[in-house]
């Protein structure tokens, strides 16, 4: 059997009724569980508890062998609780009959998850597991024995033909359907999402179960006892061996998971790395000229316009000779925060290299870029530098180029690099865009 593991951690084994009714898992658990009980008491009042030639004795037997199953077993990350329930299921179908089955394990099922507050869990979380699988095991074997039945199902079954193997496995498939369709209606409503996930290892451990019970159901209609006392003991140590390679197996999983969470973090921190300037956050060099080959590729297939501007700070060095390197540096991260606040979530802002940026903006003109770096550059020189440091005033220059189809990425940062140095010429603190028919030849030096 599958259930979904305690999630919720409310504090206290209590809660208000007005609480526990936002729950949606706990009314449908609770709705599930009286159907069942109704459908059981309809079964029981047409065809009795248990047939004839059974007393209480064999009902303990099953009930105990019921909550024994069900503790064999393993919590998987993503399926839930998965157990050996399955063997005291069929086995009791096969021996009892669905009615009492259904009867003894679905009171196994509602038994079982009381343990659990001893362990911490929240009551509630408690009572909605113990609804629900009591709820859905009455109804699965309640419903797969009385088909089994219907098709000619031999219970109690005494002889294995191949006809009853086919007729076996009818059964054994439709409870596992019913258990996952149960399930996932439970996850949907509690989780509010819809099971993808299939355990392979957890599909044969219980469909393994049910062969087990007819194993048992077989051994015990023919009522061989030391048959039965040493099939069952196979049966218990085969569970406790499979039971324990599953968790070391879900420890490993989880391991892996932990190691290849923490692997792909690191990957990511270095790629950061790589691709980042450490002291500003902004892009760096390296990853300005990929993306910049990136829209020039995206210009000449397609002719999406886009334009680079160079911004360097005017008299940088004097900054830090005369204030130190500290507040030199703290000069380039305010001003990379401004231009990272002043450009759109679309453009690259890059430092490009000491105190000269690159920016690119896609999809823009000479005129719209102009605009963008000239309300950069009063940000700029309106900020209040004198907080860093008594005397300190920063601007910047900044040259503008539009992608042109005889351009490819050095000749655009070129004509860019040129603009920048007539402003710098022209007196800095100003924006100066390339002349268009100065687009070509080699970068000026600065």
């Amino acid at each position: 059997m599958s259930e979904p593991t305690d999630a919720s951690q409310d504090a206290g084994h209590s809660m208000p009724l007005r609480k526990a009714l936002r729950r949606p898992g706990l009314l449908y658990s609770a709705l599930l569980f009286v159907v069942a009980v109704v459908a059981l008491g309809f079964a029981v009042a047409r065809e009795g508890l248990l047939p004839p030639g059974h007393g209480p004795a064999m009902a303990v037997f099953f009930l105990v062998y019921g909550l024994f199953t069900i503790s064999m077993g393993y919590v998987h990350p993503r399926v839930g609780y998965v157990s050996f329930d399955r063997v005291a299921q069929v086995a009791a179908i096969l021996v009892l009959g669905p009615v009492a089955a259904a009867a003894l394990n679905g009171l196994a099922s509602l038994l079982f998850p009381w343990h659990r507050l001893a362990k911490g869990r929240p009551f509630l979380d408690v009572l909605t597991a113990a609804l629900h699988n009591a709820g859905l095991m009455t109804l699965i074997i309640l419903i797969c024995g009385l088909l089994y039945q219907k098709i000619g199902g031999a219970v109690p079954l005494l002889e294995l033909q191949w006809r009853d193997v086919g007729l076996l496995l009818v059964l054994m498939l439709s409870m596992q359907a019913l258990n996952e369709l149960g399930m996932a209606m439970l996850i949907a409503i509690e989780e509010r999402r819809l099971v993808n996930e299939f355990s392979a290892f957890a599909f044969i451990v219980e469909s393994g179960a049910g062969l087990g019970g007819i194993l048992v159901a077989k051994a015990i209609n023919l009522m061989e006892l030391p048959v039965v006392a040493l099939l069952l003991l196979v049966l218990s140590l085969g569970m406790l061996t499979l039971t324990e390679l599953a968790r070391i197996r879900t420890r490993l999983e989880a391991i892996v998971e932990e190691r290849t969470r923490r692997l792909t973090k690191k990957s990511l921190e270095l790629e950061l790395m790589a691709t980042r300037d450490p002291l500003t956050g902004l892009h760096n060099r390296r990853y300005a000229d990929a993306y910049l080959d990136e829209r020039v590729a995206e210009y000449e297939r397609y002719r999406r316009d886009f334009a680079v501007a160079l911004v360097d700070l005017d008299h940088f060095k004097r900054i830090n000779d005369e204030h130190s390197h500290e507040a030199g540096d703290e000069v380039l991260t305010a001003v990379a925060s401004i231009l990272a606040e002043r450009c759109r979530s679309t453009d690259m802002v890059a430092r490009y290299g000491g105190e000269e940026f690159l920016v690119c903006f896609p999809g823009a003109s000479l005129a719209a870029a102009r605009e963008a770096c000239e309300k950069i550059r009063l940000a700029v020189e309106d900020n209040r530098w004198g907080t860093l440091a008594q005397g300190v005033g920063v601007t910047l220059s900044a040259g503008i180029a539009v992608m042109r189809p005889d351009l490819d990425r050095r000749s655009l940062l070129g004509a860019a690099d040129r603009a920048l140095y007539e402003a710098k010429s022209a007196g800095r603190n100003r924006i100066i865009t390339a002349d268009a028919l100065a687009l070509t030849g080699a970068p000026a030096q600065r």
